[in-house]
């Protein structure tokens, strides 16, 4: 679909990019990779022809559409959220009015057996295939469906855009592209601003989605779950990895120790010709080895290992006093804005040494708790901090309050201590302020870069009580690696409010979720509770029935108590799995020695098996039913974006999935008892 050819691309001396050649297939899912400063951005934006190579060619398709995501855009103040996303359809809209024009000029002329007319209908037919193939008029429950995917409510809709922080437009813009369903899909860092359940809803729709991707992201669960094919910028050229980025990271340190040997072979190999050119060079018997020797020097090219990977560097923080046994207990904690409950009855006891996640959608009010405990806002209820405990803080603004006078280097020099002091450039490398950046003053740092260093002056103080408010946002990978391990080892206790999964996989025992002014506990990682209640809804298909408009006053109780019959299929399986464990053990033993009880107890078993059976068949026909009727409703363009049917709808199918293994294991094991029976019919009872 796209082709790059010996692409060049040259800002200073050395070059970003140098003869770089590759090919975006149709069915790739492509991670673009490398440290920052790689070029990873740049390459995206050469790709979509934002801006021009040094040299080379960037081949695209006429018919293909490219969709690009970039990370700082330019946004509508002007338009509403529904309005905005339109844009997204604007082809459609200018194909239904040419439609029009030619269904109204069909309707105008009398000439039905001119040539003119019969190719005036011939371009409508195509027209109107061409218009039913981009969706037809079915775009608007398209695009409501994408926005509720990407956490907008359907309230959202007719807010005007300037009301919506960055993050919450940057979503109208990915909402936009989406829709556009192009060909290419070039995404930069698309997940920065998305919560756990929006990352998954894309994660799902790129998954079912015709497009190829290319993407740019530090969400290494994200990466992994997407993409097939990983292509890593390194010392100004590129490296094809046909795997996921877990299997990259295997073969790509496989393929740095065999440029360390390569290096080490060649420096041996130049020592060796330079010492020789040194011992002979005024010998004229050996001129010609010597010239020979040195061409064959001058001809030689240098051997480049990949940059070094600085994530296997160690933090640790510096030591601290101990805190009291419950460093935070709230009791019934409730905040208000306004007339709005953000949250009520918050009970939560945090002990000494656990290390929390706070989750859910953005709004929820993750962040407005932290500001609770840390005492700057007002809030009803008993919040009380442990003896002893030392907070330290990590808020999304904490960039702000850096010194702007000095430079990176200063700022931590200034809070190092001990051993820490010697490994300053370690650090700074690590997250990524290497080198020369190192002398750069912070007022001429970036947002992100600020965001970064206001990270690492954290790491340096002596605290007991981490407060960590989305902390990886402007991390890479590497970054990330290095505060994960410095937690883990972390002896005190931390609140970490992040949407990473990988960063919050196994480095968290607890995770409370906020949503609908509640904050529950779940024991347990971040997938557990993942698994256990936070699973993503499917997307329905707009064509798996005909439109109809019927049974649309059925109340939600009558669907709900429709629902709620088919919770009886967990009570078999249970009431199963109660059977097979007897049975089992009156089938275990030999033939001869059956007794009249033991057949008795079999038949028995028997009988509560069918029963089971014709109950399940009854569940299972019950669910069928309702699931076509369902397939009805939402057919209907006026239910398409019905959350409460879409859940109905999507719960049912789980269940009668369920119910049909249920019954498949229900008639095996029924038929294997009834052969049993039989076989011991023919056997005399022992009495």
């Amino acid at each position: 679909m796209i082709s790059v050819e010996g692409l060049t691309v040259q800002f200073a001396a050395k070059p970003l990019f140098s003869n770089i050649s590759y090919v975006v297939n149709p069915n790739d899912r492509i991670a673009l990779v490398g440290k920052n400063g790689a070029g990873k951005s740049t390459m995206l934006k050469i790709l979509c022809g934002i801006q021009k190579p040094t040299s080379g060619t960037v081949s695209v398709p006429n018919d293909c559409k490219v969709g690009y995501l970039p990370q700082v855009m330019k946004l509508q103040d002007d338009t509403t959220v529904r309005e905005e996303t339109r844009k997204a359809f604007a082809d459609n809209t200018k194909l239904k009015h040419r439609l029009d024009q030619m269904q109204q000029e069909m309707v105008d002329r009398t000439d039905y057996e001119s040539d003119s007319y019969t190719k005036l209908v011939e371009d409508f037919t195509t027209a109107h295939e061409h218009y039913m193939m981009m969706g037809g008029e079915n775009y608007e429950a398209e695009m409501e469906r994408t926005l509720t995917g990407l956490g907008f409510d359907r309230s959202d809709f007719t807010r005007p855009t300037r009301e919506f922080s960055g993050g919450w437009r940057m979503r109208i813009e990915l909402a936009k592209i989406l829709l556009q369903k192009p060909q290419v899909l070039l995404l930069d860092e698309p997940t920065n601003h998305l919560d756990i359940e929006s990352i998954q809803w894309l994660e799902q729709f790129l998954a079912n989605s015709s497009s190829a991707v290319v993407l740019v992201s530090h969400d290494r669960a994200f990466i992994n779950n997407v993409t097939n094919r990983t292509l890593e910028i390194t010392c100004g050229h590129i490296e094809d990895y046909k795997v996921k980025y877990d299997e990259y990271l295997v073969l790509r340190k496989e393929r740095r120790e065999q440029q360390l040997r390569a290096y080490q072979n060649q420096q041996k190999e130049m020592a060796d010709i330079k010492a020789f050119v040194d011992r002979f060079r005024y010998q004229a018997t050996k001129a010609v080895q010597v010239q020979q020797r040195i061409r064959q020097l001058e001809k030689m090219v240098p051997i480049e290992i990949d940059e070094v990977d600085n994530s296997a560097m160690h933090l640790k923080f510096p030591p601290c006093l101990r805190s009291g046994d419950y460093p935070v207990i709230c009791e019934d904690v409730r905040k208000d804005y306004g007339n709005k409950i953000i949250f009520d009855h918050v009970n939560m006891t945090i002990r000494r040494g656990e290390k929390v996640a706070f989750v859910g959608k953005n709004g929820e009010g993750k962040s407005t708790l932290v500001k609770c405990i840390m005492g700057q806002i007002p809030y009803a209820g008993y919040l009380k901090i442990g003896h002893n405990v030392q907070i330290g803080y990590f808020a999304q603004n904490q960039a702000q309050l850096l010194d702007e006078n000095i430079t990176i280097y200063d700022t931590i020099d200034n809070v190092a201590t001990g051993d820490m002091r010697l490994k300053i450039n370690d650090l700074l490398g690590a997250f990524m302020f290497g080198g020369e950046i190192s002398e750069k003053y912070v007022k001429f740092l970036s947002g992100g870069e600020r965001s970064r260093l206001a990270m690492i002056k954290l790491l340096l103080q002596p605290v007991n009580l981490l407060i960590l408010d989305e902390p990886t946002n402007h991390l890479d990978i590497p970054s990330k690696d290095v505060l994960k391990e410095a937690i883990k080892a972390f002896d005190g206790t931390a609140i970490i409010v992040s949407h990473d999964r990988e960063f919050l996989d196994g480095l968290v025992s607890k995770v409370y979720e906020f949503g609908g002014g509640q904050v529950r506990e779940h024991l347990g990682g971040i997938y557990d509770w993942l698994h256990s209640s936070h699973q993503v809804t499917p997307t329905l298909s707009k064509s798996d029935a005909p439109t109809v408009e019927e049974r649309l006053n059925m109340s939600a109780n009558q669907r709900q108590n429709q629902v709620d019959k088919t919770q009886e299929s967990t009570d078999h399986k249970n009431h199963i799995e109660d059977i097979d464990s007897g049975y089992e053990k009156v089938l275990s033993k030999p033939a001869e020695k059956l007794s009249y009880a033991e057949h008795k107890e079999l038949q028995k078993k028997i009988n509560r098996k069918q029963k089971a059976l014709r109950d399940c068949e009854t569940n299972i026909a019950a669910m069928e039913k309702r699931v076509k009727e369902l397939d009805v409703l939402l057919m209907d363009r006026g239910n398409a974006t019905n959350m409460e049917l879409i859940n109905e709808y999507a719960r049912i199918k789980e269940k009668l999935e369920k119910e049909n293994e249920n019954w498949f294991n229900l008639s095996e094991k029924l038929s294997e008892l009834q052969n049993g029976a039989e076989e011991f019919s023919q056997i005399p009872y022992d009495l």
